[in-house]
């Protein structure tokens, strides 16, 4: 017999070893004798009273052994003979896509315009050290896409849009820990993921699918309404009969490439802003009501904010307990910022970006010349203005949390994870006043909400630019592109997924429909 039972755990409680399965036996009135196993299904912390408690959702086996595996299977079979589907861009979106295929018996061919994982790095530590972005080849570009060094967070909304559960079951398969199946916010680590995306690449290869990578795609060669060849940037030429297109929100030339060409795109909402860092000692302090280091049973403390300032969200985003934050630009002349966390998140500092909701149809009149590039041109200029303002290398602008919201240049700027350096600018007069206004009385919002969050201690760090997409690539119900019937637009680039979780389903789905009209 399994028995599935809620169950709530003091600080205290959570030290013993045991605790689980004395509280099953009790709030089911039976013998400790009898439970032969206990399987934590959901994990999650209350922190909202001084008094914090454990929340368990678990399933008891009663006189019964545990299953040994896992309910998902993942029928890998051989298509190395098999018809291709071509996919462009190997993130999240694009490796679910290859193995949806494989699963389908049909022959994944991706074509990636980064590195691997290993080489990748090198590319990495350039813009960290000698501030030079290698444009296809950084912390957006390669293997695994901006997921492998950006964080690792896998929690999602999308629940209507596919099975969040096989997408958890299929990481674990890969080498992510098990504990991304019980935990409400589940998080791999920047520290880990590239083993993951090196085991998915492995599988795919190991059952007859191609990875191309450093290879770009600069054109689309169309007859009668579908693409028969895409042309590399070697000049070579592929004939190719499906096409899922999961190049990411920061694959500018793909945007401006299908522009030139008339393939309808749509310009699309988004939001940006800054980063925000604190000492996670502060962070810790407020959300778990502690003076001092929290217990070791408690992991970093996050938190998530929202405010709504002149009919415009501002709002957390993508928050790393115990991270850092990293240079996210896709090209010279721009920055960036980003945040990630190891899989400990034992860093010394939390951040998170703290963005401003822009409607693309009504906050941008004097972009309407850009037409549905409008939202990306927008972008594109803040991320120049912080370039300059940081002193035209990948040091980034920032200023005192307190200063930027009371208007003051910061003389001095607190200590920060931030690797290439920050360089005092004052934020509160250079970022646009939609943008800048709006953030300090957030900030301000947040403050009462959060006591001791505003603080001089904290530091903010332009831009948070990448939150998504401005554009999206339309498709209709069976997922092709309206005009171009062989096109499937994929993931975050499409503008159809917000994360690693929805972004993989996504891929899958794209998948299915590709195969589906052989």
């Amino acid at each position: 017999m399994v028995k599935e039972i809620q169950l709530r755990i003091t600080l205290a409680e959570e030290e013993r070893s045991d605790i689980l399965v004395l509280k099953s036996a009790v709030k089911l009135d039976i013998d400790r004798e009898d439970i032969t196993g206990v399987k934590v299904l959901r994990k999650s912390i209350d922190a909202r009273k001084p008094k914090i408690i454990f929340n368990y959702k678990v399933a008891v086996y009663i006189r019964e052994m545990l299953p040994k595996t896992s309910e998902y299977q993942f029928d890998y079979k051989d298509v190395s003979k098999a018809k291709s589907v071509h996919i462009i861009g190997f993130g999240p979106a694009g490796m679910y896509a290859a193995l949806r295929c494989i699963e389908l018996g049909m022959k994944p061919i991706v074509l990636e315009r980064g590195k691997n994982v290993q080489d990748r790095r090198r590319d990495l530590r350039a813009i960290n050290q000698e501030h030079f972005v290698n444009e296809d080849s950084n912390y957006c570009f390669g293997e695994g896409g901006a997921g492998t060094y950006s964080d690792g967070k896998l929690y999602t909304r999308s629940l209507k849009r596919g099975d969040v559960r096989r997408i958890f079951e299929n990481l674990v398969y890969h080498g992510a820990t098990d504990q991304i199946l019980i935990d409400a916010h589940p998080h791999i680590g920047t520290n880990k993921l590239p083993k993951v995306v090196q085991n998915i690449r492995e599988t795919i290869l190991k059952y007859g699918g191609e990875i191309h990578f450093e290879t770009r795609v600069t054109d689309f060669k169309i007859k009668n309404n579908s693409i028969h060849a895409v042309q590399l940037q070697n000049g070579e030429e592929l004939a190719v009969e499906k096409v899922i297109l999961a190049t990411g929100h920061s694959a500018r030339d793909i945007f401006y490439l299908l522009h030139d060409k008339a393939i309808a795109l749509e310009a699309k909402s988004f939001a940006m802003g800054v980063r925000v860092e604190h000492p996670q000692h502060i962070i810790d302090s407020i959300q778990y009501h502690c003076s001092g280091e929290r217990s070791e049973l408690l992991p970093a403390a996050s938190y998530g904010l929202v405010q709504q300032v002149n009919n415009r969200g501002v709002y957390s985003f993508c928050m790393c307990p115990g991270g850092f934050i990293v240079p996210a630009a896709t090209a010279n002349g721009e920055v960036v910022v980003n945040g990630m966390s190891p899989s400990k998140r034992n860093n010394l500092y939390a951040n998170s970006g703290i963005v401003v909701e822009i409607n693309v149809d009504t906050d941008l009149p004097k972009y309407e010349k850009f037409g549905v590039l409008k939202g990306l041109e927008y972008q594109k200029n803040l991320e120049r203005l912080a370039f300059t303002a940081g002193g035209r290398s990948q040091v980034a602008p920032a200023q005192r949390l307190t200063d930027f919201v009371e208007g003051k240049f910061s003389n001095s700027l607190n200590d920060c994870s931030y690797q290439p350096g920050l360089n005092s600018a004052p934020l509160h007069s250079l970022l646009p006043k939609f943008i800048g206004g709006r953030l300090r009385k957030g900030f301000e919002a947040f403050g009462q909400k959060m006591k001791g969050y505003y603080t001089e201690e904290a530091n903010i760090v332009g831009v948070e630019s990448r939150t998504s997409s401005p554009v999206s690539i339309p498709r209709t119900d069976h997922l092709a592109h309206p005009q171009i019937t062989n096109l499937y637009p994929c993931g975050e680039g499409g503008g159809y997924a917000g994360g690693i979780v929805s972004a993989a389903m996504d891929g899958e789905r794209c998948a299915e429909a590709a195969i589906a009209t052989f």
